[in-house]
């Protein structure tokens, strides 16, 4: 029989990296909103949202689905790889944020 550490570490990267991309996506929905002069409940009116999932996931505590996050880029003006490019170039920037 293996060890299941491996496995359990293994689990433990993916959840500490799903968390920190939740973490940073939602800093740029945030930061992108403020941009544009926008509340919360004027961005979940655009993408046809709750104004509570805008919420967490500003805040890094949920994640959105495919939908979502077409929804959104729409409610910002930008296509989904452009957020999605803003997300990732926050990423390499601040590797350990």
């Amino acid at each position: 029989m293996g060890s299941i550490l491996p496995v359990y570490l293994s689990y433990l990267l993916y959840f500490s990296t799903m968390e920190k991309l939740a973490h940073v996506f939602g800093r740029v929905l945030y930061d992108k909103r403020r941009q544009q002069g926008l509340t919360q409940e004027q961005v979940a009116e655009r993408c046809n949202l709750d104004r509570k999932y805008i919420y967490l996931l500003e805040k890094g505590r949920n994640q959105p689905s495919l939908g979502s996050l077409f929804a959104l880029a729409a409610a910002f003006e930008m296509t989904p790889m452009a957020l999605i490019a803003e997300v990732q170039q926050r990423l390499a920037e601040h590797p350990t944020a």
